[in-house]
């Protein structure tokens, strides 16, 4: 059975579109089986990731709020060799339509997820940056929480929001929900700032850090505006080497006597 990991954080900016997109692909270059969930109606993963190249019809709303399931919607890249279940503006509208459901709304995902989930070894959901019936969907639907926080001023601030929704949804939906880890990201060797940040994040959530972080690295960010991962960009960046050891910690904390 694959395992579903939802990349989440309220607070935007924080480098989750970056992540979802980069360990998706990662793990695919492994030999992994991947779904990527776009799940933000900005789409930035579905473009970032090169699935405008393909083409696509149907999309996560078309899942979420239709007849349609995952298999009817979602999009075979090659480069990177996953799949990916693409979103659009449209799903904007989605909190509104949910919230006419009387019952059943938080798990419109979950029912869906769980169908193809024998088929992947991994499921990467990207979260919307708000606390929403969107959010309440993605973390019933996962079994963890990646949770992405970036080396500044103010990282933890909003974190105790997040925090509060995810015990939310263990008492009422997802009871063995769980963090996966929290990922240190835009991390400045240079600045004071950058190790303090760090420091604080690992007293406050302790082994659950990455050993790994990613750094402020300018070949991350131009890689979405050419429709790439940053391993068809610049494998040899070190943003590319900072999502690679992510990779392997994700795999070795997953997969102890399986492969």
């Amino acid at each position: 059975m694959g395992k579903i990991i939802a990349i989440a954080n309220q607070k935007g900016g924080v480098g989750k579109t970056t992540t979802a997109m980069n360990l998706a692909a990662g793990l695919a270059y492994v030999g992994r089986k991947v779904l990527l969930v776009d799940f933000d109606p900005q789409g930035n993963a579905t473009h970032g990731i090169g699935t405008n190249r393909v083409g696509y019809t149907k999309t996560v709303y078309d899942v979420l709020l239709g007849e349609d399931t995952v298999e009817d919607c979602v999009v075979h890249l090659q480069m990177p060799p996953l799949d990916v279940l693409p979103s659009t503006i449209n799903l904007s509208g989605a909190d509104v339509d949910m919230a006419n459901y009387e019952l059943g709304r938080e798990k419109l995902l979950k029912t869906k997820l769980d169908m193809v989930r024998d088929k992947y070894d991994y499921i990467i959901i990207d979260c919307p940056p708000a606390l929403g019936l969107l959010n309440t969907n993605a973390l019933t639907a996962t079994d963890t929480v990646m949770i992405p926080v970036q080396c500044e001023y103010f990282a933890l601030e909003g974190l105790t929001q997040l925090l509060s929704t995810i015990r939310l949804v263990q008492r009422l939906w997802n009871p063995k929900l769980s963090i996966e880890g929290v990922l240190l990201t835009m991390f400045d060797v240079r600045t004071k700032l950058s190790v303090e940040v760090q420091q604080e994040v690992r007293k406050y959530f302790k082994e659950k850090v990455y050993k790994c972080y990613i750094p402020r690295n300018v070949r991350l960010s131009e890689a979405p505006s050419r429709e790439e991962s940053i391993f068809e960009y610049d494998t040899r960046s070190e943003g590319a080497k900072a999502y690679a050891q992510l990779v392997k910690e994700v795999i070795t904390q997953n997969e102890r006597g399986k492969h």
